[in-house]
């Protein structure tokens, strides 16, 4: 029997791979989504022990997630569809077929960013305290949801041979670029391709950024700092981490992929926004 999927160059096989978790009242549960669940509840948990630590109401965390896991989902998919769109133009209906797939990470943060903003107004609280302690939480979900991309055999890179390549069964990947399928090749009879595993790159880079995050919180200089400092390291791994992707959303006759150059655009705001504040707290002194 075939090897399904495997890290070769670490000697870890995976001979089978399911997508789907469990049957719950007929329905199948796949693991992408048991494991975006997971991330929401891993950071849910941060969350309340962070707003304990610095005498915020835990409860607000709560509502917000109520807001924000509706709005964010639909934003993970609105942003993929509107860059995808000669995809859906002609097949409306399409839209809404969310089990085939379709979403992108930051058309959810935009959207709970945007929550977070309103929130906070009608709750009359500060928005940088809440987005302090939401980013590394998101963080944490992101290092958590990331790992439904492997199970789903998506989001990865081209063909590399390095440590951490992974090898997928041809036959079980559901969408393979040309510059990928013409680099696949045959063992004992079945085809495999082999390819940068951006997910995990993603997967460590956030697990990384959310450790640091939580070193620096203690000596952050103002509300909102973490939050700043979360688009700019997520931003400078992501623009390296497209640069490898072969599924890249690209803006409408270019050869620009979309989140590229958002994670750009979110360096230079977020690097801009953390000088003015050091700035300002200087000249305040």
């Amino acid at each position: 029997m075939p090897i399904e999927a495997s890290f070769p160059n670490l000697g870890i096989d995976f001979p089978a791979l399911p997508r789907i978790a469990f049957e719950l009242f007929g329905f199948s549960v796949y693991l992408y989504g048991l494991l975006i669940m997971l991330g929401v509840v891993a950071g849910l948990v941060y969350a309340w022990y962070e707003a304990k630590r610095t005498g915020q109401n835990p409860e607000l965390y709560f509502d917000f997630v109520l807001y924000a896991m509706p709005l964010g989902f639909l934003g993970t998919r609105l942003y993929y569809v509107a860059f995808s769109w000669e995809s859906y133009k002609n097949n409306l209906l399409a839209i809404f077929n969310f089990r085939e797939g379709g979403l992108a990470v930051y058309g959810g943060i935009i959207a709970c960013v945007l929550t977070a903003v309103v929130y906070t107004r009608v709750k009359r609280v500060p928005f940088g305290l809440l987005a302090d302690t939401a980013a590394p939480a998101l963080l944490l979900g992101q290092v958590i949801g990331r790992w439904g991309n492997f199970f789903n055999r998506e989001a990865f890179g081209s063909y590399t041979d390095s440590l951490l390549a992974l090898r997928y069964l041809e036959s079980t990947v559901a969408y393979i670029p040309g510059v990928v399928r013409e680099k696949a090749f045959t063992i004992d009879g079945f085809s495999y391709i082999q390819v940068h595993p951006t997910f995990l790159y993603e997967s460590c880079w956030n697990l990384a950024l959310f450790i640091l995050l939580n070193i620096y919180k203690g000596r952050k200089k103002f509300d909102g700092e973490i939050f700043l400092l979360y688009l700019l390291g997520y931003g400078l791994g992501r623009v390296w981490i497209e640069s490898l992707r072969t599924d890249q959303l690209l803006l409408a006759g270019t050869g620009i992929a979309v989140s590229q150059l958002l994670s750009a655009g979110l360096i230079v705001f977020a690097g801009t926004g953390i000088f003015v504040k050091r700035r300002q707290q200087k000249f305040m002194r």
